[in-house]
């Protein structure tokens, strides 16, 4: 791809800088964390200090000041060496804060987006539960009205971060019997599960936060990939949330959400992007040195019509997320194109890893290599923040709205 239509000199700068930090730093430890599912804290501190975890956000907010393209360059670009690292900035970048900076309140903006922005505490996003996946309009959590506060009672599943993190936002039905129109969001706190941990550190707690009553960890899922990444089940039991906690106007945090989700389709886009083509990579890399009937494997053309395939598909899943990215950044409307662009680069993580697996043969199948790492990765990617039968269901939608139109 030409570089020039997308990225300026600062975008390679942030691109060599994450990559680097990648390779020196993620790359050592990813196998180990993956095989321990162990949370990688030291690295999420060296992320903050190098303002990973507040890309998009303003200087003022304690943000990096920087743009949408360089968050999803970010993305990227660690999603190349580790998916779990990805993710971590991703969830806590576009679904922990976002809705904060997007539907928050001034005051709500100062107290929690600092916070956020620096990498002292992690975000999380609360929208799946048991009855509620694909179809987040049957929320059942529930907020009642008592006067100076709600009271939520509830749970939240597959929740990135709501063991490690401190810092949510998440929805609750307020109205009964009125669909998604009866939802509304809030902001919630608790502390860490790694106290201790994060204490000794100086990242991942922030001592005067104050934490909601009522609100808990359920215990760590234990997960095909994204092993490194943490993910529980996020529990409200009697939760107090104050009235100043209440985000957006009420009723409509069903809307607000399905906006973050827009944006969140361009970030695992990327993150898969980064998968294929970490995959690829390897794959390009083995071919070259791997020796059969007296060759280099990559000359024979079961093997360099893969790769071809590979690259061929690469370039195009690129243009469709840049393409979304771009739109997004520039204020354009980018629903569809976000959809295609997760939708394409999710099934062809899946596709290109299991080509890797294939080219690497046996040693594929081990753990000696991190392809079968990355192709456990690229199978949630089909699943997260909307399925590819979901996505399929938004792009048709639109197209069919432009025809209608």
């Amino acid at each position: 791809m030409d570089d020039a239509l997308y990225f300026t000199d600062h975008h390679q700068q942030v691109r060599e800088t994450v990559r680097e930090f990648a390779r020196a730093e993620v790359a050592p430890v990813a196998r180990e964390l993956d095989r321990t599912s162990t949370f990688p804290w030291e690295n999420v501190k060296r992320m903050g200090e190098l303002g990973l975890l507040g890309v998009p956000w303003s200087e003022e907010l304690g943000g990096s000041g920087m743009d949408q393209l360089s968050y999803y360059l970010t993305i990227h670009e660690l999603a190349k060496v580790d998916a779990s690292h990805a993710l971590t900035i991703s969830a806590h970048t576009n679904l922990g804060t976002s809705p904060i900076v997007d539907f928050g309140t001034d005051e709500q903006r100062r107290r929690y987006v600092p916070l956020l922005a620096s990498g002292q505490v992690l975000g999380g996003f609360g929208l799946t539960e048991p009855g509620a996946g694909s179809d987040a309009g049957g929320t059942a959590t529930t907020a009642v009205d008592k006067g100076d506060h709600y009271l939520l009672n509830g749970s939240k599943i597959f929740i990135t971060h709501a063991g490690v993190g401190e810092i949510f936002v998440v929805t609750a039905r307020t109205e009964p019997g009125t669909g998604s129109r009866g939802i509304t969001s809030f902001i919630v706190t608790k502390d860490t599960v790694d106290l201790d941990t994060c204490r000794a550190l100086g990242i991942g707690h922030a001592e005067d936060l104050g934490v909601t009553r009522g609100v808990r960890a359920g215990k760590k899922e234990d997960k095909m990939g994204w092993r490194a990444s943490d993910t529980r089940e996020l529990i409200f039991e009697d939760a107090i949330v104050p009235k100043e906690n209440l985000l957006g106007t009420p009723g409509r945090g069903f809307v607000n959400f399905l906006r973050t989700l827009d944006a969140g389709r361009i970030g695992i886009a990327a993150l898969s992007l980064g998968i294929a083509e970490g995959a690829y990579d390897e794959a390009l890399k083995y071919a070259g040195t791997r020796h059969q009937f007296g060759r280099a494997i990559g000359s024979f053309q079961g093997v360099n019509f893969q790769l071809a395939d590979m690259a061929t598909e690469i370039e195009a899943a690129t243009h469709l997320l840049y393409h979304a990215a771009w739109l997004k950044q520039n204020g354009r409307p980018f629903k569809k194109e976000a959809a295609m662009a997760k939708l394409f680069c999710s099934e062809l993580a899946m596709r290109t890893t299991t080509k890797a697996v294939q080219i690497f043969g046996g040693y594929g199948y081990t753990t000696d290599y991190p392809v079968e790492r990355m192709m456990r990765d690229a199978k949630v990617c089909e699943i997260g923040e909307g399925t590819s039968e979901i996505q399929r269901l938004v792009i048709a939608r639109q197209i069919l709205g432009e025809i209608a139109d």
